[in-house]
């Protein structure tokens, strides 16, 4: 279990980083984060009913990257607007 949980929290520096590196293609993708964040959430849900541990943490790295990269879409310092 400690493993698992010292992934998620590797979830966080890894949004990070895919984010910075990504930077131009953060505006554009904003629909597909919102997109990733629902299905991951939903899907997160229905596995914890079935109890199926692997794609539970799967699930909630992808949420976690996901989030990270919709929340720096908005931030000024991180994208580079070329709309």
């Amino acid at each position: 279990m400690l493993i698992e949980i010292l992934i998620l929290i590797l979830s966080v520096p890894s949004g990070l980083f895919l984010a910075y590196i990504s930077r131009d293609e953060l505006i554009h993708g904003r629909n597909w984060f919102i997109i990733l964040i629902i299905i991951s959430l939903i899907s997160w849900i229905w596995f914890i009913l079935q109890r199926n541990k692997s794609l539970i943490f799967t699930l909630a790295f992808i949420f976690i990257i996901s989030l990270i990269s919709y929340i720096k879409s908005y931030d000024k310092k991180w994208t580079k607007n070329r709309l």
